[in-house]
């Protein structure tokens, strides 16, 4: 993802910037994801693995990417304190 828009993308609701999920955050999120045990801010669950998401720094909201374009809309983060094997920061 370009530098550039990273530098101004944030959490739409806290405005806390964001960045890039390490693959091992995703590998976290996806095994979740496929226990079923992973819902949107809106409670939705989630049923499809990520390939790319953005996770705010305080680590708090993630949010998925998709073909390149960050999906940055409110109810659609997901909340990670939901992730109980998260790994740490």
């Amino acid at each position: 993802m370009d530098k550039r828009l990273l530098d101004i993308l944030c959490c739409p609701v806290s405005k806390t910037p964001v960045r890039p999920m390490t693959r091992h955050e995703l590998e976290a999120l996806n095994a979740a994801i496929g226990a079923g045990r992973v819902d949107t801010v809106a409670g939705v669950t989630v049923h499809e693995r990520l390939t790319e998401a953005l996770i705010t720094t305080d680590r708090k909201v993630i949010y998925r990417v998709e073909d390149g374009i960050p999906v940055m809309l409110p109810d659609e983060g997901i909340g990670s304190l939901q992730l109980t094997d998260f790994p740490a920061a």
